[in-house]
């Protein structure tokens, strides 16, 4: 006679001892409730509400550019420029470290919580799932049998031997590793599928570090989305590097509608002034030497320029790149510095296609202000090509036009761990949903000239597992007659 059914009533699985699901730590109760505190889900929950705000925060709030807040001169002038828009919060944004989020001790110290408390709930379940996968406890207690989420009992007409190895070659057609032992209430069996698939969630758990340790490490790098170099100029790549990278040249193609199909740069790079690389790069397809990465990005015209003092010193002789458009998109605009000079010299061009009555073809026009100001210059002269002109007391020559090629450089050395947590996350994920653990109990006792079989597991919302389940119960009953 079978009796399957889906209790209404709780049952909790009989393989742990309840007391040994906590790691008790005998090292004084301070020691215990802070161990507590970091295995709490509402601790890691509150981190990670906590952590999302300040991403939200660094989201919204403008971020000082990468190697400006090393320089307190060039930071001010940052702090100047976005006093602006944030008014009277720009001081308290400024002191509480929310224009650098990401490298705040608020960011960084949330990080570390969060990490130690996800390390901890892993060490507290890890042993857990270990005893569970290689340990089972094989005898189910009465009183789990009987309420178990998923029961069954089915009355056969053989012996309880016989049973019992009906019970284990059925879970084994259903791919069950299956464990039995005899004591004196009868055949206990113990079933299980997937039992590493639990591990999963600690992998998971492990990947999430992974991913923050790769967060907290590249924020000691740095990006730069605006790196432009004139072709045929080598400038130093900055943000802490000893390397400086040379554009010998600049190949671009069209399609027929006139949209891009192609555009290269032959990059020369040096490190300590030593060439490293030389190599031909193109979008998605960077440079790379060490945790610095090139890539293909933007291009535009440059303006190769010689500037010379009353003596005739040269004092700048480069190309500069016109990465800039004005407001009304009719003109191209660079910047230039002179080393010891408190000026800020703008070349500006005509931007392609464009008509402007003040810039002819084949000319540019020079701007100088003193110092951070950019209100009023103090001079301001139109150049033409292969000429030369005062402006400010220095001599400027426009040599010649030529084009430039727009980089991204990035060096992200937490980008190997954010990786590998990526990967495990997908593991664990896959573990949890695809390979869903699977256990069941039997007990096997002699009933008169037949035997009583008595079939329980337990389920969390797996439905698929019912159907199986439901589906073993039948079998037994069927082939047990």
């Amino acid at each position: 006679m079978s009796q399957p059914r889906t209790s209404a009533l709780p049952a909790q699985e009989p393989l742990e001892d309840q007391g040994t699901t906590t790691l008790s730590l005998p090292v004084g109760d301070v020691f215990e409730r802070l161990w507590h505190l970091l295995i709490s889900m509402r601790t890691g929950l509150a981190l990670m509400l906590v952590l999302a705000l300040l991403t939200l925060v660094g989201t919204l709030v403008a971020q000082v550019p990468a190697g400006i807040q090393a320089d307190p001169g060039a930071y001010q002038q940052w702090l100047t420029s976005v006093r602006p828009k944030y008014g009277g919060w720009t001081t308290v944004f400024d002191m509480t470290g929310l224009f650098a989020v990401f490298s705040s001790i608020w960011f960084r110290a949330t990080t570390v919580l969060l990490t130690t408390s996800i390390l901890a709930c892993s060490i507290n379940r890890a042993p857990r799932l270990w005893r569970q996968a290689v340990h089972p406890r094989v005898a189910a207690s009465p009183a789990f049998l009987d309420h178990a989420p998923l029961a069954g009992i089915v009355g056969l007409t053989i012996a309880s031997e016989d049973a019992a190895e009906l019970v284990r070659t059925e879970l084994k057609r259903h791919h069950f590793r299956t464990i039995v032992t005899t004591d004196e209430d009868g055949i206990a069996i113990y079933a299980d599928r997937f039992r590493w698939g639990p591990f999963g969630t600690v992998i998971a758990h492990l990947s999430l570090i992974l991913i923050l340790a790769g967060a907290v490490i590249g924020a000691g790098g740095f990006r730069n989305t605006d790196f432009a170099i004139a072709i045929g100029s080598t400038v130093p790549v900055g943000n802490g590097t000893s390397l400086s990278i040379e554009a010998r040249s600049f190949t671009d193609s069209y399609y027929a509608n006139g949209s891009p199909a192609d555009y290269a740069s032959h990059l020369v790079l040096y490190d300590n002034g030593v060439q490293v690389a030389d190599r031909t790069i193109r979008v998605n397809d960077p440079l790379r030497y060490g945790d610095v990465s090139f890539y293909q990005s933007f291009y535009g015209p440059a303006a190769d320029m010689l500037v010379a003092d009353a003596a005739g010193a040269t004092l700048f002789q480069q190309g500069v790149p016109l990465i800039w458009a004005s407001d009304d998109g009719t003109k191209s605009i660079g910047q230039l510095t002179l080393p010891g000079k408190d000026l800020s010299i703008y070349v500006i061009g005509v931007a392609s296609g464009k008509v402007d009555p003040n810039i002819k073809a084949g000319q540019i026009q020079v701007e100088v202000y003193q110092g951070a100001s950019q209100t009023t210059p103090i001079d301001i002269k139109v150049i033409d090509e292969g000429a030369k002109a005062t402006v400010a007391g220095l001599d400027f020559t426009f040599v010649r036009e030529r084009q430039f090629t727009g980089l991204i450089v990035a060096r992200d050395p937490g980008a190997p761990f954010v990786w590998a947590g990526a990967f495990a996350l997908v593991l664990g994920v896959v573990l949890v949903f695809l390979f869903p653990s699977r256990r069941i109990w039997a007990r096997v006792r002699a009933a008169g000239a037949g035997s009583d079989v008595r079939v329980a597991a337990a389920t969390r919302h797996d439905m698929g597992f019912e159907t199986t389940f439901r589906a073993l119960i039948d079998a037994i009953q069927e082939k047990g007659r």
